[in-house]
């Protein structure tokens, strides 16, 4: 018995020396001290908006819309909702003109408490925007950024009083820019976003990931519901609403230019119909019989190539310059008729169309 646990331990041993001698890796591992493994390091960083919403949110108000009641004129009921944004230590605020077209009386309640009666300077339908003005210190302003240009795939944030739950961010992307012909008020160029906006936010503020103001929430597309969106929402550019805002103050409503031509874009096709070598321009299909370009001697067929030295594009390009030219002004206009140039002097008139 004990000479076959000799033989067994003797045999063990030499082929644990022939293994040694066979793998000389087993035997630093036999030696060396165990590898501690490295602890996984994880990533902490997130993305969080958190910095751009506490820059933005102190100067998006709740808006409330207040109504005399029919049956006792002296007593005030609240009749909608909506939101605004502060623009000025001054007190200016910018918001919808839907959300306080036929108010009464406008609230403004601030982020820190404070509640305010709000003087209505003035409204513009075609572009659904007023401003309001509230006698106030220590203002909360939106901050802007005249550097920052929307661009498709910017991340923007909604901010704003939907359905009076207190204020909410949303976030998204600008979907598009340049929608023209979204407005229910007339002719106007949207930013899209799927950004959600709800009842209540319109008004309020569209902000970058910086908290700078990139438009003011105006519209959205709904379903049946009325509560869930189809993710299509647009907002006013803040360059149109500061352009807006400034008109208002300035004269209590937007004076735009008028000149009362119809009008169609041209193309090379018609270009060659009409004799014309230039492809840029709109041609003349009618006019307003008393507007001032009827007085100024323009004609049917004629293609409008420049309108104060400055070439003509398409209709969109006559309707920002016209607008933006103030009434009672003569300006020189230049068009081709029967493929010859002819030079007319146009004396701006007040669009009658204004609001």
């Amino acid at each position: 018995m004990l000479a076959f646990l000799a033989r067994s331990i003797l045999l063990g041993v030499v082929t644990a020396i022939a293994l040694l001698l066979i793998f000389p890796d087993l035997r630093t591992q036999m030696f060396n001290t165990p590898q501690v493994l490295a602890p996984i390091e994880v990533n902490q960083t997130q993305v969080s908006f958190n910095y751009a919403v506490r820059r933005a949110s102190p100067a998006v108000v709740n808006i409330y819309n207040r109504r005399y009641n029919a049956e006792d004129r002296l007593q005030l009921s609240t009749q909608g909702l909506g939101s605004g944004v502060i623009m000025s230590d001054k007190g200016y605020i910018v918001t919808n003109y839907h959300v306080v077209a036929e108010a009464d009386q406008v609230i403004v309640a601030l982020q820190d408490g404070r509640i305010f009666t709000a003087q209505l300077i003035g409204k513009d339908q075609r572009t659904d925007l007023a401003v309001l003005k509230i006698q106030a210190e220590n203002l909360p302003v939106i901050p802007t950024s005249s550097d920052y240009h929307p661009a498709v795939g910017d991340v923007v944030l909604a901010i704003g009083n939907p359905y009076n739950l207190g204020q909410t961010t949303t976030y998204g992307i600008i979907s598009a820019t340049g929608r023209s012909g979204m407005s229910f008020y007339g002719r106007q160029d949207f930013l899209q976003t799927d950004a959600a906006i709800n009842e209540g936010n319109s008004g309020g503020a569209l902000v970058n990931t910086r908290g700078e103001l990139v438009g003011i929430n105006t519209a959205s597309f709904q379903q049946t519901t009325d509560i869930e969106t189809y993710g299509i929402s647009f907002a006013i550019p803040y360059e149109l609403t500061q352009k807006i805002m400034n008109k208002l103050i300035a004269d209590g409503r937007v004076i735009r230019g008028y000149i009362g031509l119809e009008a169609r874009d041209i193309n090379p096709v018609m270009a060659r119909l009409y004799d014309a070598e230039q492809i840029s321009g709109i041609i003349v299909m009618g006019m307003d019989p008393n507007g001032p370009a009827a007085k100024a001697g323009f004609k049917v067929q004629d293609i409008l190539i420049e309108i104060d030295g400055k070439r003509v594009t398409d209709r969109r390009n006559v309707l920002d310059i016209v607008t933006e030219l103030r009434p009672g002004t003569d300006v020189d206009m230049k068009v081709l008729r029967n493929g010859e140039p002819t030079n007319l002097k146009v004396k701006i008139g007040d669009d009658p169309n204004g609001y």
